[in-house]
C-alpha cells in the first residue's frame, strides 16, 4: 500500500480543484468582453489538461505562457498546474532577447503564446533553440491551434497531479536590477505557504470584486487562488492606465486590487479621481516597491484607510512581512510592517547575528516559503543561504513596537566621502514636496567623493522644480551627507517589469565608460 500522499498537504493544483467546485454558474473572471463562470473555468481547464497529456506534457516539464490578457490565459495556466508543468512567467512587454535568455536559461520545451504576438514569438523561436512545441491561442502560422485542440474533448471532473510537496512548481527570474536575471526554483510546497498566508493574514473584502491591471501571465496569477477560494470574481483590464483603472472601479464597484506604487502616483495625479466614484474599494493591497509615505498619505486621504502592504521577493514571495489596514498610522507608513508569524525573519548582522533594535540589519527569511535556490547558480545559491538563512539583500530597522522599516537596498547603497546613504531615506524626503511626483536616488561617479548623491525627480502635473529648494530639504531633514550634490529633472523613472524602480537602468548612463559601478 502506497503512502506516499498520506502526509502531503493540500497543494496549489488542490486549491484549484477545491476553489472552482464550490460553485457553478456564479461569475468568476470578467476579461476582454466575456464572462467565464465557476463552471466555465472549471470546465475549460479540463479540456485544456487533456491537450497538454495528449501532446506528452506532464510533471515537471517546462512551460512558458506568453500572451495579453485574455481568458485562454486562465485556462492554459490552470492546464499547466492540473498536469504538474514547471511554470515560468513571461511579460508580455519583454523584449525577444530577454523572453530568449528566460526560455533557454529555465529549460522551457513548450510555449503557449497568443497569435497577436507571432511575429515576436517567431523572433523569440530563433533565439531559443530548445523549444520544441508552439502552442497558439488561436489561429497562427505558427504552432498549433490549442483552442481547436482542446474543442474535440469533454469536460471531465479536474484531478490534481500527484507530485510531491517538494518538487519545483516554478522558475520565475529576479529583475536583473544588479545583473543577468537569476532563475527562482520554487516549490510546491512554497506555492501552497503562500497561498495559505494570504488566506489567514491578508485583509479580504466579504464581498471581492477584483481589479487586475497586471499581465495574467505574470504577477497577476498569485491572487487566483486566494480570490476563487473566498467565491470571488476578477474584473481584468487590457492593461493599466489611470483613467481606465478609475473608470473601472466605479463602473464594476471594485472591491479589491492590487498596485503598485507607480500606479499609485499616476491615479493621484490623474484628472478623473476628482470625479470618480471610488467608494466601493475596501481593500488595495500594495507592494513590490517602496511606497513614499507623503504619497500613501495623500491616498489614504482620498481612498479611506483602505491600504494593505505585502513586502516579499521571488526568493520568498509577497508574504515575509503585512502592514494592515489600520495600521496605517501617519507613523507608520514609512515601515513595511511586522513579519507574519508564518516565516522566521529576522534582521541580522555580516556574522548572522541579529543586530540590537533601532540598529539596520539585513532582512533574512528561514521557512517553507523559502525558494530552493537559483537555477545553475551553486556558488549564487550558497552566498543567498548564507548561514542557514536566505539574505534578501534589503536592510532593514525595527522600532519598538516591532515595526520594520526598510531602508534600502544592500546594493543601491552609497557610499559618499566614507559615510553611507541609503537612497530610500533621501527619496521619502524628495516626495513630501509637493511639486514632486516621484523621485530617485544614486550614487555616481565623484573624484571626490568617490560617490556623489544625485537625485532623479518627476515633476506633478503643471509643476516647475526648484532644485535649490529640493536640495535645501534634504540637506535639513538628513543633514549635509545626504543631499543630492545634483538633481535632473525627468519625464518618468524606469521601471521594471513588476513596477519597480530599475535603478540599474537609471546608473548606466551615468557609469557608462567606467569600468567599477562604485567609486
Amino acid at each position: 500500500m502506497s503512502t506516499t500522499m498520506l502526509h502531503t498537504p493540500p497543494l496549489m493544483p488542490d486549491l484549484l480543484v477545491h476553489a472552482l467546485s464550490r460553485y457553478d454558474d456564479r461569475p468568476a473572471v470578467f476579461v476582454d468582453g466575456e464572462t467565464i463562470t465557476y463552471r466555465g473555468y472549471r470546465e475549460a481547464i479540463s479540456t485544456w489538461s487533456q491537450v497538454y497529456r495528449a501532446v506528452g506534457l506532464g510533471p515537471g516539464d517546462g512551460i512558458s505562457v506568453l500572451s495579453r490578457n485574455k481568458p485562454e490565459v486562465l485556462f492554459a495556466t490552470g492546464a499547466s498546474m492540473m498536469t504538474g508543468c514547471r511554470g515560468t512567467p513571461l511579460h508580455p512587454l519583454g523584449s525577444a532577447d530577454d523572453h530568449a535568455y528566460v526560455l533557454e536559461n529555465a529549460e522551457i520545451d513548450t510555449l503557449v503564446f497568443d497569435p497577436a504576438l507571432s511575429e515576436h514569438v517567431a523572433e523569440v523561436a530563433k533565439r531559443a533553440p530548445r523549444l520544441r512545441r508552439l502552442l497558439s491561442l488561436g489561429p497562427s502560422d505558427l504552432g498549433e491551434d490549442l483552442i481547436a485542440l482542446a474543442a474535440q474533448y469533454t469536460p471531465g471532473p479536474l484531478e490534481p497531479p500527484k507530485v510531491d510537496s517538494g518538487s519545483l512548481s516554478s522558475m520565475s527570474f529576479t529583475g536583473g536590477t544588479t545583473g543577468r536575471p537569476k532563475g527562482v526554483l520554487s516549490t510546491y510546497r512554497g506555492g501552497a505557504e503562500l497561498t495559505r498566508i494570504q488566506m489567514a493574514e491578508w485583509q479580504w473584502p466579504d464581498d471581492i470584486r477584483f481589479l487586475i491591471a497586471a499581465p495574467l501571465s505574470h504577477a497577476a496569477a498569485a491572487f487566483t487562488i486566494p480570490v476563487l477560494l473566498r467565491g470571488g470574481s476578477f474584473v481584468v483590464l487590457p492593461g493599466f492606465t489611470p483613467g481606465g483603472w478609475l473608470a473601472a472601479v466605479e463602473e464594476h464597484k471594485i472591491t479589491a486590487t492590487m498596485i503598485v506604487p507607480a500606479m499609485l502616483y499616476a491615479i493621484l495625479d490623474h484628472p478623473d479621481l476628482a470625479t470618480t466614484d471610488t467608494s466601493s474599494l475596501d481593500t488595495v493591497f500594495y507592494g513590490a516597491s517602496a511606497a513614499s509615505p507623503a504619497r500613501l498619505q495623500q491616498a489614504i486621504d482620498r481612498f479611506g484607510p483602505v491600504f494593505f502592504q505585502f513586502y516579499g521577493q521571488n526568493e520568498a514571495p509577497m508574504t515575509i512581512t503585512v502592514l494592515r489596514k489600520e495600521e496605517h498610522t501617519p507613523d507608520r507608513l514609512a515601515t513595511c510592517g511586522r513579519p507574519v508569524p508564518w516565516v522566521r525573519a529576522a534582521l541580522l548582522d555580516e556574522n548572522c547575528e541579529p543586530v540590537p533594535r533601532g540598529e539596520a540589519g539585513e532582512i533574512c527569511v528561514q521557512g517553507p516559503l523559502v525558494m530552493a535556490g537559483y537555477h545553475k547558480l551553486p556558488e549564487q545559491t550558497e552566498e543567498a543561504f548564507r548561514g542557514g538563512w536566505l539574505h534578501t539583500g534589503d536592510v532593514a530597522r525595527e522600532d519598538d513596537d516591532g515595526y520594520w522599516t526598510i531602508v534600502d537596498r544592500t546594493k543601491d547603497m552609497i557610499v559618499s566621502g566614507g559615510f553611507n546613504v541609503f537612497p530610500r531615506e533621501v527619496e521619502d524626503v524628495l516626495t513630501t514636496h509637493p511639486d514632486v511626483s516621484a523621485a530617485a536616488v544614486i550614487g555616481v561617479p565623484d573624484e571626490k567623493w568617490g560617490e556623489a548623491v544625485k537625485a532623479v525627480v518627476v515633476p506633478r502635473p503643471g509643476a516647475e522644480i526648484d532644485v535649490a529648494a529640493l536640495i535645501a530639504l534634504v540637506r535639513e531633514a538628513k543633514g549635509p551627507i545626504h543631499a543630492p550634490k545634483s538633481v535632473d529633472i525627468a519625464e518618468s523613472l524606469p521601471l521594471t517589469p513588476v513596477g519597480k524602480s530599475d535603478k540599474k537602468a537609471l546608473r548606466a548612463k551615468y557609469w557608462a565608460g567606467s569600468d567599477r559601478r562604485v567609486n
